[in-house]
């Protein structure tokens, strides 16, 4: 059977909606809109999971319509919550990006794609040669209406803005 680790949005609430379509043996890590630190503490704790249960894939997924990401998007009602003013800020400006590079208005899809790539990238770069087996890390973003799960934008779509002197 295989093994994977799922980074959530408890408000979300994907853990029984991920156990009936994956029938994987599931663990899972929350933290608000997926805004988890990649800090020393963090990594020694993933790290610890994967070798643990031998953990051979890690997915990053959030609701299309995730309370946090749409907030973040919004009125941002919830930026008092301790944490939350660094990752507003990064939704923000990628939100003003994406709207430069594509000429269209901005989607979740779009957004969640840039953000998740960009911590992809970031995991990917703190576990490597801290594990001993390979890992595959990928992103999922979940449509309530529709039941299903989508993968994200490739890198090569996501594409990022650069300012040239």
């Amino acid at each position: 059977m295989q093994k994977c680790l799922y980074l959530l949005c408890p408000t979300d609430c994907l853990e029984p909606v991920i156990n009936r379509n994956f029938r994987n043996e599931n663990y899972f890590y929350t933290s608000l809109g997926n805004s988890v630190v990649f800090n020393t503490h963090t990594i020694l704790q993933i790290k610890k999971l994967v070798k643990k249960y031998e953990i051979r894939k890690i997915y990053f997924i959030l609701s299309k319509n995730n309370n946090i990401i749409l907030d973040a998007l919004g009125k941002q009602d919830y930026l008092k919550f301790r944490g939350l003013n660094s990752f507003y800020n990064k939704l923000v400006r990628q939100k003003e990006d994406t709207e430069i590079l594509w000429k269209t208005e901005y989607s979740q899809r779009t957004i969640i794609s840039y953000y998740f790539n960009k911590k992809i990238k970031e995991l990917e770069s703190k576990l490597i040669n801290k594990i001993s087996h390979p890992v595959e890390i990928s992103g999922k973003i979940y449509d309530r209406f529709e039941n299903t799960f989508r993968n994200i934008y490739p890198k090569l779509v996501c594409l990022e803005k650069y300012h040239l002197n």
